[in-house]
């Protein structure tokens, strides 16, 4: 506990234990420097590769990467996570992400292409077995990566209302509802570019717009959002890379600044961060800089520094941003071996 009983500020730290991770790390952060000093880890399930924290900090929730893929949900009441109940299955392959949504948690299954809901008890513990699947379908022109769906992420929208599913395999953004019952049904899906391979999306703090980063051709896809009409309307293309990239670079993770001036990408391969200016209905590149290790796989923003869990160089790497430029410079780092996601509580 911090000074006056509050609890210090803390990291959790998703890996691959497949490729030797330790599994949940919990890091102590310390907001003045974002310096993170890892406590404790725990091996529960196997590759919890994104984690998300509830509302009141008491809960934390991992997807396990697998096929059949599972969400855990685990008690951080302490600096080390206690398992709060067994794994439940996602009934799909592959959960790649997840987040919580009108008292479920929705886990994205890249494996099969779809999404899904579990209810949460008033506890916060997952309840016995899903009570939705929504399958994606169709496909898109890359011959290794698109031939069927790849949901990638979902979250809900600002308003609440919605749940948005971006899918890597049909080059597309899905709107869906969901029920009283649990159900998901699909309100809206909107095309991108074919080819683009969109991975993650990311809103703007007014709700007006959202950036949908590209994995399989590096750009940003600047979309308006009408959070009334569940509707996502793209209206410009930004290039994540100064010039065009020689070997490989594909783009992970899209942060949106708190304040809403900046917007800031990760791109594998190439290994840099980079850094845009928010300008209406478009992105201003402001400028690159490595991202500290190789394959930065995440990106995450907390207290006026990002976060990069960089998966095959093994380790997590902060770095503070200059308010006024927007562009963020290298501050620290600790081991993680095959890391994939950081959250803050």
């Amino acid at each position: 506990m911090a000074d006056g009983g509050r609890r210090q500020r803390r990291a959790f730290i998703g890996s691959f234990t497949a490729a030797g991770g330790p599994g949940i790390v919990t890091a102590a952060l310390a907001p003045d420097s974002g310096a993170l000093t890892p406590l404790s880890s725990v091996n529960g399930v196997p590759d919890p590769s994104y984690l998300a924290l509830a509302p009141d900090g008491d809960t934390l929730y991992a997807v396990s990467e697998t096929s059949p893929g599972a969400v855990a949900a685990y008690r951080v009441t302490g600096d080390v996570p206690e398992p709060a109940g067994r794994p439940v299955p996602v009934d799909g392959d592959g959960p790649t992400h997840l987040s919580l949504h009108a008292g479920h948690v929705l886990t994205a299954n890249y494996g099969s292409g779809s999404v899904t809901a579990v209810p949460l008890r008033p506890d916060g513990t997952l309840a016995r077995a899903a009570s939705g699947v929504l399958a994606h379908t169709g496909s898109g022109p890359h011959a290794q990566r698109q031939q069927a769906p790849h949901a990638h992420q979902v979250q809900p929208d600002p308003s609440g209302r919605w749940a948005v599913s971006v899918d890597l395999g049909t080059d597309s953004v899905r709107v869906c509802a969901l029920t009283d019952g649990g159900d998901l049904t699909l309100h809206r899906e909107i095309a991108l570019r074919p080819g683009s391979g969109p991975r993650h999306l990311a809103f703007h703090p007014t709700g007006t717009h959202a950036y949908v980063v590209g994995e399989l051709v590096p750009l940003v896809t600047v979309c308006r959002w009408d959070a009334a009409e569940g509707v996502l309307r793209p209206v410009a293309e930004v290039p994540v890379l100064p010039t065009v990239p020689t070997g490989d670079a594909y783009p992970s993770g899209i942060v949106v600044s708190p304040d809403g001036r900046f917007v800031w990408t990760a791109t594998r391969g190439e290994d840099v961060l980079s850094a845009f200016a928010v300008e209406g209905d478009t992105l201003r590149p402001l400028g690159t800089v490595p991202c500290g290790g190789h394959w930065p796989r995440a990106l995450a923003e907390s207290g006026g520094f990002l976060y990069v869990a960089n998966e095959r160089s093994g380790d997590v790497t902060w770095f503070a941003v200059d308010p006024r430029t927007g562009l963020p410079g290298r501050a620290g780092a600790i081991a993680v071996p095959a890391a994939s996601c950081v959250v803050f509580d």
